[in-house]
Parts: C-alpha cells; sequence; structure tokens
C-alpha cells in the first residue's frame, strides 16, 4: 500500500502540510490528481451530493469544475486530533454566464493509518459575488 504523507496521527505541523497539499491539489483542477489522496472507498458529503470511491469523485470533480470556471481555493486549519482534520475553506469561480461566486465552507476529514482520506464531509454557502468583490486573482495554473 502507498502512503501519503504526512501520516496521522497529526501534529498543528503536519495537519497545515496535508492542509496545503489538499489546496494545491483542488487548485489544479485534475480531478486524477486529486483522487490520489483519497482511499479506493472514500466516503464523501458534498453539500447534498453523496460520492462513494474513487471513480464517482473523479466524475464528481470532472462537472464540478465544469460549471466551476476559473475556480481558486483557500483552505485553513480548523482543528485537529489523531487521524482527523477540520478545515474553513472558500473559494472563488464563475459560471457559464459570467456571474462570480464565493463559496464559504468547512470540511471534516479523516485519514486511515497511511495517510489517505477515508471521509470527507463538506458543508458549503454560496455568495453571488461581483467580479470586482473578488478575492483570489491568480494566474490559471500551467
Amino acid at each position: 500500500m502507498n502512503t501519503r504523507p504526512p501520516l496521522p496521527p497529526f501534529t498543528e505541523e503536519t495537519a497545515r502540510q496535508k492542509i496545503q497539499a489538499a489546496e494545491d491539489a483542488w487548485n489544479s483542477r485534475d480531478p486524477e490528481r486529486v483522487v490520489l489522496a483519497y482511499t479506493v472507498d472514500t466516503e464523501w458529503r458534498n453539500r447534498s451530493d453523496f460520492v462513494n470511491g474513487r471513480a464517482a469523485v473523479v466524475e464528481f470533480l470532472r462537472g464540478k469544475w465544469e460549471r466551476e470556471l476559473d475556480y481558486r481555493l483557500r483552505k485553513e486549519l480548523w482543528a485537529f486530533q489523531d487521524n482527523r482534520i477540520a478545515v474553513r475553506f472558500e473559494y472563488e469561480f464563475h459560471d457559464a454566464s459570467g456571474q462570480w461566486w464565493r463559496a464559504y465552507g468547512n470540511e471534516n476529514w479523516e485519514f486511515d493509518e497511511f495517510g489517505l482520506m477515508r471521509r470527507r464531509f463538506a458543508s458549503i454557502n454560496d455568495l453571488k459575488i461581483a467580479e470586482s468583490g473578488r478575492n483570489f486573482r491568480w494566474a490559471r495554473p500551467a
């Protein structure tokens, strides 16, 4: 079995490393890259969607990033203990009509002993914003 360091139990430093790795992967908008951080049988709740397994995660993320254009995300540590991390996040995107959105939320993560995320529960709220109100103005990754 491959490991995905840092491994639990987490310290503040290793929890922050895990969060940064997740932020970097999600900002790549590459479902095949993102899914490598999850167990084969990972369980997700994302808003009102329930997603189980890597193949379903890839499909979910492809659809997400087809709708959420120029997506940019920031995550920050909220709490950690043993093999769990709680994260606060916000991200921005625009839809096909050009309307910009900012999403705010919280995630609860649970990892296996190999450092793979076995459970991810996300609660998310969306807010329409003007393009001039954006906080995240990054160049598209290569």
